[in-house]
Formats: structure tokens, C-alpha cells, sequence
């Protein structure tokens, strides 16, 4: 993707980066899937809900464009 994150997330770790724009949506999430996220600092868990972390709100623009890609 770039240099600054070099890691290839699982289709499970984007659906779970995309549904964390929506915190509504944040409790139905697999909390494995967001410890990985969180090991990673796309994700913050320490609050009551897990939230996205501009890191993660980066990696998920700059990811699009592949995902898109991919769907095709």
C-alpha cells in the first residue's frame, strides 16, 4: 500500500475498519477482528466502544482505490 503501512489486512479487518465510520454499528463487531486492528493502531479500544484512529481512517482512503480493484 505505501511505507508507512506495510501490513495486508484480511477482507474481515477492512469490513471492520469501514463499519467503525459508523459508531452505531461498533458493537456488533468480531472483537477478535478489532484486537488485530487495535495491535496494528488502526484501531482505539480504549474507550467504551473500539473507534477508528486517524491512522486507520488513512489506511482505509489510501486502501480504497485496491479494494476497488479487488471487488471488480
Amino acid at each position: 500500500m505505501d511505507t508507512e503501512f506495510d501490513c495486508e489486512l484480511t477482507p474481515d479487518q477492512w469490513e471492520t475498519l469501514k463499519a467503525l465510520r459508523a459508531p452505531m454499528y461498533a458493537r456488533q463487531l468480531n472483537r477478535f477482528v478489532v484486537e488485530k486492528l487495535a495491535a496494528l493502531e488502526l484501531v482505539s479500544t480504549s474507550g467504551e466502544l473500539p473507534a477508528i484512529t486517524s491512522r486507520g481512517r488513512r489506511v482505509l482512503i489510501r486502501g480504497s482505490s485496491r479494494l476497488l480493484d479487488v471487488a471488480a
